[in-house]
């Protein structure tokens, strides 16, 4: 067993499956503070039922997703400890204001909005909700500036003993990759949450009308705004996504072109290079020249440079190219461990690159779909009954979350070998990069990451498990169960229950 490919493997498990919970947390937090303040400005009952039942969706979520997420910061430490004395000059800034400023801000005021409802002042209750979505949004900018940092190394220089050192703090954080990076993430995020209200909407409402329940009172009109909402974020969110990423796969051509045309499967340079709809060969076996491709002529040289006609490098010269500046083979050296002296494969792996792309692409086309039929279905005060189209609105809650994993193990796996990729506009002699192979703990062994991993996928499985079933449960209970604030009860809006987590769980 090889101790680089397991805690890889662990890594990038951990990581995806704490993603899943990020973009929701990072979209709905938004639209739960909207629907917070309409309820504030109006005082109209729908706001205040859309806000506690999508609330409690949004507390379930950044739970786990707080559980899941510390894992990572161990990870560092244990398994990628060669990483982590890289790194961390850069890092070590970012993490903190992370965990200080930003965390502390989201998880502090969270806390007074859930035990703040029958004791805050309405307005200052509200505050706290926005000063929670802000403090996540701030959260996420760091960890995207972090990992971004890794994509495009800016703001260091190197010491004699090769390692880097922040000189430059505010380029780190003003890294043109991470500002791409951040505006895809968020605007993705809320396709996530747009999709989610779509899709919980729509059942409700083809529930309601089956049992002939009456399209005139408040729950309904829960459910109906909730959809439209979420119909409407979905596509506008569907829109800037794609300009976003189109700004962001340009960013790549001239910062990671090997990534790029891996994703594309473009073995040779053409001019003017095609778009591949779909390819079929041994894309598996990072075999390129035995890769074949239905493409779109000329496409992909406007994606990469906003015309039709310049050239776009392929993946065999770009391999020639990076073998000749950075070695066509590791350095025998014993920090590479058994990849000392072997040749180094600077191409991604083909099929992940290739169809996480296009996976990515697709799922969120998809989340687009679903939006513009619901916002059909329900125009005019419509309620829809198609059994296909309901269930598969709800079916498709997945797609986003489908989309944002498959971007980001796009974007990792696409940087390989690389753990920190070369920034190709400094001088070869002071560029700052580092091999995956050197990156792991020197001290440890595969069976124990091998152990490390196998717990951590059965505790997972159990929270993802809990999660599911915490979020199930409250979806099928609907609103029905969350009364109107009555007149002269103070203050409105308060839980019943003198337990004020009634309200959070």
């Amino acid at each position: 067993m090889d101790v680089l490919e397991i805690a890889r493997w662990q890594f990038g498990i951990t990581t995806v499956y704490h993603f899943l919970m990020v973009p929701l947390t990072l979209g709905l937090g938004v639209l739960v503070a909207v629907m917070h303040t309409l309820w504030v400005r109006t005082g109209k009952p729908e706001w205040l039922r859309m806000t506690r039942f999508w609330g409690r969706i949004y507390l379930i979520n950044f739970a786990l997703g707080v559980a899941t997420g510390l894992v990572q910061e161990f990870q560092f430490g244990l398994a990628w400890s060669e990483y982590s004395k890289f790194v961390g000059d850069v890092f070590g800034s970012l993490l903190a204001m992370e965990a200080l400023l930003a965390f502390f801000l989201e998880s502090t005021f969270l806390g007074l909005w859930i035990f703040g409802w029958n004791r805050l002042p309405k307005k200052l209750h509200l505050a706290s909700l926005w000063a929670a979505v802000v403090g996540s949004w701030i959260s996420a900018y760091f960890i995207i500036a972090a990992n971004s940092w890794m994509q495009h190394p800016v703001g260091v220089v190197l010491t004699e003993d090769g390692r880097p050192r922040q000189v430059d703090f505010l380029a780190v954080l003003t890294n043109n990759t991470a500002l791409a990076a951040y505006s895809h993430t968020i605007v993705a995020a809320l396709m996530v949450a747009g999709s989610l209200l779509v899709g919980i909407g729509l059942w409700h409402l083809r529930k309601r009308k089956l049992a002939g329940q009456p399209t005139t009172d408040v729950d309904h009109v829960v459910w109906r705004r909730s959809v439209r909402l979420g119909g409407w974020v979905t596509l506008a969110a569907f829109l800037l996504v794609a300009l976003t990423g189109d700004f962001q796969g340009k960013l790549m051509y001239e910062q990671q072109p090997l990534k790029m045309s891996s994703a594309e499967a473009l073995c040779e340079t053409e001019a003017p290079a095609p778009f591949s709809i779909f390819a079929f060969g041994k894309l598996g076996s990072n075999e390129c020249d035995d890769v074949h491709s239905f493409t779109v002529p000329g496409l992909l040289s406007f994606l990469a440079h906003n015309d039709f006609s310049t050239a776009v490098p392929g993946v065999n010269e770009l391999q020639e190219k990076y073998a000749a500046v950075y070695g066509a083979t590791y350095p025998d050296d014993p920090s590479f461990g058994d990849k000392a002296g072997q040749p180094i494969d600077y191409t991604p792996v083909l099929a992940v690159t290739y169809w996480g792309f296009r996976l990515m692409v697709g799922m969120g086309a998809v989340s687009a779909a679903v939006a513009a039929y619901a916002l059909w279905s329900t125009r005019g005060g419509r309620v829809p009954t198609w059994r296909i189209g309901v269930y598969g609105s709800l079916l498709a809650v997945g797609a986003p979350f489908v989309a944002n994993a498959a971007g980001w193990i796009f974007t990792e796996m696409g940087r390989q070998p690389f753990v920190v990729v070369p920034n190709p506009d400094v001088p070869v002699g002071e560029q700052v990069y580092f091999f995956t192979a050197q990156a792991v703990s020197p001290g440890i062994s595969a069976a124990e990451v091998l152990t490390s991993l196998i717990t951590l996928g059965v505790v997972y499985g159990v929270l993802a498990v809990i999660e599911l079933g915490l979020i199930t449960r409250f979806v099928r209970k609907g609103v029905a169960q969350q009364p109107s604030p009555t007149p002269g009860t103070p203050p409105e809006g308060a839980p019943e229950s003198d337990d004020v987590l009634s309200f959070a769980y």
